[in-house]
């Protein structure tokens, strides 16, 4: 299960909302007091796109890189501040909230055949027109060897 606050969900909608009708990213993080920080990524899937369609064949409107300075900054965070990553998130403009196999393939480190971050989970936010419709979480079950769909709880 995830648990999050009404604040932070509000926060990472808004984020879907604003950056319509491409995908947002982002990052939440947790303090040891519950406290969440919700920490907006830059979306560079269009660069990507732009300068190689070859290897980034999508762009913004159904696909999502985070800028790398984006998750340093995060990583950072999270180890001096003693703030994990709960969660990442992401949205699906104008498609139902489901974890892709693209998504599932950048969760999962399969050289080392585990999840890239075990213990977070990933938010899918479905907007259609700038609305948002649905929110799903998904998480790595060890018995299934998948990620699955997990229940939101809001604090």
């Amino acid at each position: 299960m995830l648990v999050l606050q009404p604040e932070t969900l509000e926060q990472i909608y808004a984020h879907a909302r604003s950056e319509f009708p491409e995908e947002c990213c982002g990052v939440i993080l947790r303090a040891e007091d519950g406290q969440e920080f919700v920490r907006q990524c830059r979306n560079i899937q269009n660069a990507r796109h732009q300068q190689d369609p070859g290897n980034y064949p999508r762009d913004a409107r159904t696909a999502y890189l985070m800028h790398p300075d984006d998750l340093i900054a995060v990583h950072k965070e999270a180890e001096t501040q003693h703030r994990p990553i709960q969660a990442f998130y992401h949205s699906h403009p104008n498609h139902d909230a489901y974890f892709s196999e693209k998504d599932k393939a950048d969760a999962f480190l399969k050289e080392w055949d585990m999840p890239a971050y075990p213990g977070a989970a990933y938010i899918v936010i479905s907007v259609y027109g700038g609305e948002i419709r649905a929110m799903k979480a998904f998480a790595w079950n060890e018995t299934a060897a998948d990620f699955i769909e997990v229940p939101v709880q809001n604090r």
